[in-house]
């Protein structure tokens, strides 16, 4: 199986586009629940919490080519979070300090696989540019698009993900200042046997709809500020254990903006799994099928409801069957927040 991770996507602007009309569209429900529905997809803006490093290269100097970083022992995937104790947030932060050093020594606090490590290393003044610089490739920040699986009405607190956040090399990710923002989706990659498949968004503007807080191992989770909720489903959650083997639906995005349902069956309950993989699912709808091959990264959060409550949230899909996966219980999601 592979972790359906936080789908690293291009941030553009676009316009909304229609929903598929060949599936059932999501309205607002005349019952009352406490939680509105999910499945709406969210482009998320992650701050990366410091300047990670994304690859290493050469100083130009008058007397040669130069890599300090490499030399210092810092390689690809660290995070860059402070120089001679301040605090790194950005690459204008990195750019000042190294600026400030005048090529002297300085202590590059690193942050790798979630413990810090503290290394000297000599800034070296680029030939062409005249800035003083340590030979790395950096970004601060990450963008991408999941699944939101439930807003509390009444706080209009969110849970999404169901897993933690990771990058493309499927590193879990410690992030900070993180935006929300509406996302279409304009295509699928498909998945098939031996590969898992991913959809393909665009942020529609640049004002965000929602802040997120908090990330762990059940997903990402925040506040929204500004959403027109007219159209969500309500609902109420129901624990791991009233869920049964049988027939159930999620709630996706897989084309615009409007969460579609989908036929699901559950083939395995497993209240006590340490690895929050609560459901073995199994996706039934032939429609989903044929546009996605079954289950896709980006999908992950899409809520799962049976006997229309929400009792978890896609996380997993099998990539030997990418008709198969693995689902959370929302019970596991709630206690987070």
């Amino acid at each position: 199986m592979r972790k359906l991770k936080l789908f690293i996507a291009a941030t553009a602007l676009a316009v909304a586009f229609a929903g598929n009309a060949g599936a059932t569209a999501v309205r607002a429900d005349a019952a009352e629940g406490k939680y509105y529905l999910g499945g709406m997809t969210a482009g998320f803006m992650l701050g990366a919490g410091g300047a990670e490093v994304i690859d290493l290269n050469d100083v130009s100097a008058r007397d040669g080519l130069h890599r300090p970083a490499e030399d210092a022992g810092i390689r690809a995937g660290d995070t860059i979070v402070a120089i001679d104790g301040v605090k790194i947030g950005s690459i204008k932060d990195l750019n000042d300090a190294l600026a400030r050093s005048g090529g002297k020594e300085i202590v590059v606090t690193l942050r790798r696989a979630g413990e810090r490590a503290e290394v000297p290393i000599i800034p070296v003044k680029d030939q062409k540019s005249g800035k003083y610089k340590i030979g790395v490739l950096i970004r601060d920040t990450l963008s991408g698009i999941g699944t939101v699986t439930y807003i509390e009405k009444e706080s209009k607190r969110f849970g999404a993900l169901g897993h933690k956040v990771s990058d493309e090399n499927s590193v879990s990710l410690e992030i900070s200042e993180t935006s929300v923002y509406q996302c279409s989706i304009i295509g699928v990659n498909k998945g098939i046997r031996g590969r898992a498949g991913e959809l393909r968004g665009l942020f529609l503007n640049d004002k965000a709809i929602a802040k997120a807080e908090k990330v762990c191992d059940t997903g990402l989770y925040g506040t929204f500020t500004d959403y027109d909720f007219s159209r969500c489903k309500s609902v109420d959650a129901a624990p791991i254990s009233e869920a049964t083997i049988g027939k159930a639906v999620i709630y996706s995005t897989i084309n615009g903006v409007c969460p579609q349902e989908y036929e699901i069956a559950i083939a395995k309950v497993d209240e006590d799994s340490r690895d929050n993989k609560n459901f073995v699912i199994k996706v039934t709808d032939e429609k989903l099928i044929e546009e996605t091959g079954g289950i896709v990264q980006g999908m992950s959060g899409s809520p799962i409801l049976q006997n229309g409550k929400l009792i978890g949230a896609v996380t997993h899909v099998f990539i030997n069957d990418p008709t198969r996966g693995y689902g959370i219980g929302i019970e596991k999601m709630l206690e987070e927040e």
